[in-house]
This record gives structure tokens, sequence and C-alpha cells, in this order.
């Protein structure tokens, strides 16, 4: 079985498209990882740029609390380039134009990431951060999220006002006691951010549906994939 978290041998590339340093690595037994250091997150005025891995890893390990496998396995390792998040990588072959039927549709395979954008606060669900493979669908780039002010900004508003699917919503009461998971949010983060995660998740128990698109501030990510 491949240890995890999986130590780097390798660095082979940089995805160029991508906004911070995205680096494609090999574990000592060739298992292909997406790396980010801390190092190469370029400066935002809302985010602690040298925090994002961190969001990331916080990202998934909230998606395991929650019982939803929906993002790649991420784990924090101190890397070639320096500390940062390192995560499998999820082979697909995405159909963006039957994808973005699905989410107009407001397809039951996207509630998990719907529900797990609003618990994160996720700043950045573009349609490119959908993966679909066999039928299943995995989110990717959760390094903007967890702000303490509300920052969602998703292209899935097609939930919006939705009456939250009730094994969802269990799932999301059992996330008040893990106590585990906010003492690394805090650690990790700061109790901002920590206070920011127990309110939203009170707020989806006390409503129960999909918010609606904020007024005040932009809805969605620019671009939209």
């Amino acid at each position: 079985m491949t240890p995890w978290p999986p130590e780097i041998a390798t660095v082979e590339g940089r995805f160029v498209d991508a906004s911070n340093a995205t680096l494609l690595a090999r574990s000592t037994d060739g298992q292909p990882l997406i790396y980010k250091p801390e190092a190469g997150q370029r400066p935002l005025h809302d985010f602690d740029v040298a925090t994002l891995p961190r969001r990331e890893y916080l990202a998934f390990r909230v998606s395991v609390e929650l019982g939803l496998e929906c993002v790649p396995r991420t784990a924090l390792i101190e890397g070639p380039a320096g500390a940062g998040s390192v995560q499998s990588v999820i082979a697909h072959q995405t159909d963006v134009p039957a994808l973005v039927d699905m989410i107009n549709a407001a397809d039951d395979r996207l509630w998990p990431l719907a529900l797990l954008d609003v618990i994160i606060n996720n700043a950045d669900r573009k349609v490119g951060h959908i993966f679909v493979v066999d039928d299943h669908l995995w989110g990717i780039d959760h390094g903007l999220t967890f702000h303490p002010q509300e920052k969602l900004r998703t292209v899935l508003w097609s939930f919006a006002g939705q009456p939250i699917p009730a094994h969802l919503r269990d799932r999301v009461s059992t996330l008040s006691s893990a106590d585990a998971l906010f003492g690394e949010v805090e650690s990790l983060l700061g109790a901002s951010e920590a206070d920011g995660l127990a309110r939203r998740i009170n707020e989806v128990l006390a409503t129960g549906i999909h918010p609606y698109p904020p007024v005040d501030r932009p809805a969605m990510p620019w671009p939209h994939f």
C-alpha cells in the first residue's frame, strides 16, 4: 500500500496556466502528484498567500469529516520547494458542455460539491475545478477557502434556495462536534477562520437550504471556467 503522504522524488514540471505555483511531481514509488509550495503563491489582497496550501488540505479534511468523496487525497508536506500541499492526481476526461448542462440543471450528483463550497466558503468554484470520472464528481483548487468573511463565489448557484438533501444535512450536523477539525483550522489558519467555519455550519443546519447569490459582491469567479 502506498504510504501517505508520499515523499516527493522529482518535480517534473509546472502548470503554466495556473495562477499560483502548481507543480507536477512524482513520488518515490512513481505516483504522480500535484505539489503546491507556499513559496510559489502570488500576493492577494484578501488571503494570506502563505496559507493557500493549508486551505487546500483543510478542504480535504472537511470533505472527509462530511463523508464526501469529492476532494482528492491531500496532505501537508515539506517538499523540494519547501512547505506546501500535495494532492493525488485524478485522471479525467471531462465533457465540458455536458458538465455545464449538469450545472445548469442542478444535477443531484453536484450536491456534495455545492454543500462543501458553502461550508468552506469557497471563493473560486469554477467549471474547470470540477472533474467527472466514471460518473463520479471531484473538486480541486480549494486554496481560496475558509475566509472569515462571506466570499462564496461559485458556478453552482443553480442550487440556490433548494433544500439540502436530508442525508447531507445529517452529515453536516456531525461537523459541530468535530473538535480535531476545528483545532486544525485554528492552528493552521487562525481563530477567526475556525469561528467562521462554525458559523457557516450552524447557518446550514438552521436554514436547511443552499444560500442565494449575494447582491453586494460578485457571485461568480472570473473566468467562469
